[in-house]
């Protein structure tokens, strides 16, 4: 079984889609400290003039004395309207327009609570169907896994897929000095990294902006187009 651990990110951009696609399972990382103003509670759009644009998740507790799993959103509904309003220029020119505020409104309309983390989860849930691709998912605050807190950043990985029968973990390449592979080893779990080349796309007339939330991805380009970018522009390399 392939693994892959990744923090619960807003809408992330298109290589984390690619890693959920070259894993059988995937765990959302949610038990440790809270990061304010990250991946987490924002990402980028295409701006109405030129460059990109935040998309931003007001919490109620956004500090760094909280657990990930703690985060909570201000209000839905505001955000849902505020995310959905920084899109409408899209809707006289990307062809996908109302697929995809169709599915952001969805994610938001369905939130049972103001969970960040269920929140997040739901839209990385909602994407992979639309593309239908794959997702099996735990959270990780959810799980039984032993509560022994590993004593550096690196060790969680190795940890959470020998308590999950994982023999193969990904890892995004930029978080490749995190890592020891002999820590893998040491549980049978061999360790690789993903590395993700640039997919550019048509996002006339605006300027092309790399490395925006899936969300820009998607306005521009048909389901097929994007699920065979996520093959296509990856590369698993060896520890």
């Amino acid at each position: 079984m392939k693994l892959g651990i990744m923090q619960p990110y807003f809408f992330p951009y298109l290589g984390h889609f690619s890693l959920i696609a070259h894993t059988d399972r995937w765990v959302v990382f949610d038990v440790t400290q809270y990061t304010p103003k990250s991946w987490m509670s924002r990402n980028r759009v295409l701006h109405p003039q030129s460059g990109w644009n935040y998309v931003n998740l007001p919490l109620s507790n956004s500090s760094i004395s909280i657990l990930t799993r703690e985060a909570r959103v201000q209000s839905m509904e505001k955000s849902r309207t505020s995310i959905l309003g920084k899109l409408t220029h899209y809707r006289r020119k990307a062809p996908f327009y109302q697929q995809v505020t169709g599915l952001v409104s969805d994610v938001f309309s369905s939130a049972g609570d103001d969970s960040l983390v269920r929140l997040n989860t739901r839209g990385l849930a909602a994407v992979c169907r639309y593309l239908e691709l794959p997702f099996e998912y735990s959270i990780c605050s959810e799980l039984a896994l032993d509560p022994q807190v590993p004593d550096h950043p690196g060790a969680w990985a190795p940890a959470i897929s020998r308590q999950l029968g994982a023999d193969t973990y990904i890892n995004p390449m930029g978080g490749r000095a995190l890592f020891d592979s002999k820590e893998f080893s040491l549980h049978s779990v061999e360790l690789q990294f993903l590395e993700f080349s640039e997919f550019r796309y048509d996002t006339a007339p605006y300027v092309y902006e790399p490395g925006l939330s899936i969300l820009d991805v998607l306005m521009w380009n048909p389901p097929q187009t994007v699920r065979e970018a996520l093959f296509r522009n990856a590369r698993i390399i060896e520890a």
